[in-house]
């Protein structure tokens, strides 16, 4: 396979003209050259955190306070999912699945409620699915045991420390929600020395001397915060000191299209659009320990491909800020996910 066009290779996305050598789904080579193409290619998106079963309740919930939507274990979300038919799940899960392939999304981490029938239920809606996933169980060490680790809520709601040492014993992922709502679960998730800290919208001064010592990295959410009320995460306090990477979060209140969330980010955080994209490839990648999220030889080749031709993209002048900015699902061209 040959990917031709604008390539944006390696970590800052420096833009070279000339081709991608795919081979055996891994990136033989990038070569400078001329060539007849406007496409621009880059990494597929990584979906740093996601909650994919509240696909059967989009834009439910109208009014209601965080708490009351998704909060365990009676929030409205909680409510909905125990109430919906098993097929109807998997079903609504493989739709929102879908829309994320062809959004140029390559790879997600998700936090899955429903214990162990959870986890079985999105591995079902995965099954005709090219796209990477990260599954994180919640409510029994048994849904880690089966997943890739444990999504835990905040800290205010348990001391999770079995859970915490479960996925020590088993080098699987713990990931944590923390100071959504307030900064007071920030301090009792940081004690738990997780793999990587969701949120951090009401992150105080101490909290983020306390990342960049322990050198925790964030997910964060800004398009969800705002539609729950809760605030705007410290994006740039929070770069300057730990990896930070982007997600979608609930399904339920926001469509899962990284464009969207890039865009968001970029226009509302002083931030370079290379700082943005990298927090929606490499840097949740690397969260989620994956190989992936360059475009640069050897690299699994989980790569993006827009039209630079489309009414929308073309006559750009900068093809990373045109990515970030300004580009959607209607510009994509194709995706292509290792083998």
């Amino acid at each position: 396979m040959i990917l031709e066009g604008t390539i944006l290779t390696g970590r800052d996305f420096d833009a070279v003209e000339g081709r991608v050598v795919v081979e055996d789904g891994r990136i033989e080579a990038v070569e400078e050259a001329s060539v007849d193409s406007d496409d621009i290619v880059l990494p597929a998106f990584v979906n740093a955190h996601t909650h994919i079963g509240d696909s059967i309740a989009k834009e439910a919930g109208e009014g209601l306070s965080l708490e009351e939507l998704v909060a365990p274990p009676d929030g409205l979300k909680h409510r909905l999912l125990r109430q919906a038919d098993r097929a109807d799940l998997v079903a609504a899960m493989a739709r929102s699945l879908s829309f994320m392939e062809s959004s140029g999304t390559g790879a997600f981490v998700e936090f899955r409620e429903g214990g162990v029938d959870g986890v079985e239920a999105i591995r079902d809606a995965l099954s005709d699915s090219p796209l990477e996933s990260v599954l994180l169980g919640r409510e029994t060490t048994d849904a880690m045991e089966l997943a890739d680790g444990f999504g835990a809520s905040g800290a205010n709601d348990s001391e999770f420390g079995a859970e915490r040492r479960a996925t020590r014993r088993a080098g699987k992922l713990f990931g944590i929600h923390a100071g959504e709502v307030d900064s007071s679960d920030i301090n009792p998730a940081l004690d738990l020395d997780p793999d990587f800290l969701v949120h951090m919208v009401h992150a105080e001064s101490l909290h983020l001397q306390r990342v960049a010592d322990s050198e925790i990295p964030v997910v964060v959410c800004p398009r969800s915060n705002i539609v729950t009320d809760v605030g705007q995460p410290p994006v740039e306090e929070l770069a300057e000191r730990t990896t930070v990477a982007l997600g979608t979060d609930n399904v339920m209140l926001n469509s899962p299209s990284m464009f969207r969330e890039m865009e968001f980010t970029a226009k509302l955080y002083d931030l370079t659009a290379r700082e943005v994209l990298r927090m929606a490839t490499v840097n949740g990648a690397e969260i989620a320990g994956l190989d992936r999220g360059v475009v640069e030889p050897e690299r699994p080749a989980s790569l993006l491909v827009l039209d630079g031709d489309s009414d929308n993209l073309t006559g750009a002048r900068n093809a990373v800020r045109a990515a970030v900015r300004r580009a959607g699902t209607a510009d994509v061209k194709r995706v292509v996910h290792p083998e």
